[in-house]
């Protein structure tokens, strides 16, 4: 099998059919994440004609849920084992999304969309553990390149084929295929063990004192410009069928230009994943700070389609660079315990939850300002400024602290 045959030569330990699982679990969930935590804006804007602010409250209620169900992951976790919390969160995933195949109206995805995101919070810092737990650093560094390249790919596909859904004649297609993922991915649970087993405190493997202390600093450091960018992302999301659809596209060529921003964080993933001599290395996340408001403006004031895609391109450079530092880092300091994983994806679901609030707001101070791009700059600014002034002030104390840490061969 090619995944297997890969991952043995990337690793250099021979992977087992549950590595092999958590990772087609990955793609597979994403997957169905995405037709509605992307595409569903589209459904909404097509279907229902939702205004800019209604689905700017429609994404600021998923980022709350989303939050709340990562931050309980742990405690359900140690309650009543990681396997079997996955196993009950995709049974009710399933029958949230039968629900709205069934009845796909306005009040229902109003309704059921935070229930969701709640699910989703909570489901994926107990995949992340799975991935990562009793691995040796340097297996970790290329698992985390798999595991991101797994669930980034089913993003622009998600995107793709959620156009042509909502386009078709029976646009609660979208949900019935989110429900037939889930039943793929309760299949793949069996592939699970039982518990993932960590690495001692004390294992041989573990990074010493001072290069944690490092990956400490520029862990903080990857979360500030993480939040920076998942905020702006979900800013933009919501408002992504009117930008495309100002430039004349129709449903189907929306989605496809919006996945545009995905395809370069796949391949981005891939590339960091591989050429490892970046880890540990504050350089490329300094760069961050600039290329995330840069592709933000670029993609929502772009005059047409080719500067649109520009500014994806930057913004999904560096939304890649500081989500694998984010993860990494985190995984590597907390010993892969599914807390750090919640931490990870409860600052992802603040973002989810931040983004539409500024735009939320920037839309009511637009008429006193009279200018879309006056407001958003009013209201975003101040953030991105202390995100990034946050996240540089960490990278000059992880420059400073420590030893280098060592690079896997």
């Amino acid at each position: 099998m090619w995944l297997e045959r890969t991952l043995v030569t990337q690793t250099h330990e021979r992977p087992s059919r549950a590595l092999v699982g958590i990772l087609l679990l990955t793609f597979v969930e994403s997957l169905g994440t995405i037709l509605l935590e992307r595409g569903l804006y589209f459904y909404t804007h097509s279907r229902f004609g939702f205004s800019r602010g209604e689905n700017l409250s429609l994404a600021f209620s998923f980022g709350v849920a989303y939050v709340i169900g990562a931050l309980v992951s742990q405690r359900l976790a140690d309650a009543l084992g990681e396997r079997r919390v996955l196993f009950i969160n995709l049974l009710v995933l399933l029958g949230a999304h039968l629900t709205l195949a069934y009845r796909p109206t306005a009040f229902a995805i109003v309704a059921f969309f935070p229930f969701i995101a709640l699910l989703q919070g909570m489901k994926w810092p107990l995949v992340e553990t799975f991935v990562s737990a009793g691995r040796t650093p340097d297996v970790m560094f290329r698992l985390v390149g798999y595991f991101n390249v797994s669930w980034a790919l089913s993003v622009p596909l998600g995107l793709a084929v959620s156009g042509p859904l909502i386009a078709s004649k029976q646009p609660s297609a979208l949900f019935v295929l989110a429900a037939a993922l889930n039943v793929v991915g309760l299949l793949l649970l069996f592939l699970f063990p039982k518990k993932p087993q960590h690495l001692e405190a004390d294992h041989p493997a573990r990074p010493s004192p001072a290069v944690l202390a490092r990956f400490s600093a520029l862990l903080v450091s990857s979360r500030w410009t993480m939040l920076a960018s998942y905020s702006l992302l979900f800013l933009m999301a919501p408002l992504m069928p009117d930008v495309f659809t100002n430039l004349g596209l129709s449903v189907q060529g929306a989605t496809l230009a919006a996945s545009w921003l995905d395809v370069v964080r796949v391949l981005t993933f891939a590339s960091l994943g591989l050429f490892t001599a970046w880890q540990g290395k504050p350089v490329l996340l300094a760069s961050v700070v600039l290329a995330l408001p840069l592709g933000f403006g670029l993609s929502l004031f772009a005059p047409n389609l080719g500067i649109a895609l520009l500014g994806e391109t930057i913004f999904g450079l560096a939304s890649a660079l500081t989500y694998y530092s984010a993860l990494l880092y985190a995984l590597v300091v907390r010993n892969a315990a599914v807390d750090a994983g919640g931490a990870h994806e409860g600052l992802i679901g603040l973002g989810f939850a931040i983004g539409p609030l500024l735009g939320l707001i920037a839309g009511w101070i637009e008429p006193s300002l009279g200018s879309r791009l006056l407001s958003l700059g009013v209201i975003a600014g101040p953030f991105i400024l202390l995100c990034s002034v946050s996240s540089l002030k960490q990278l000059r104390r992880g420059t400073v602290s420590g030893e280098e840490p060592a690079h896997p061969s």
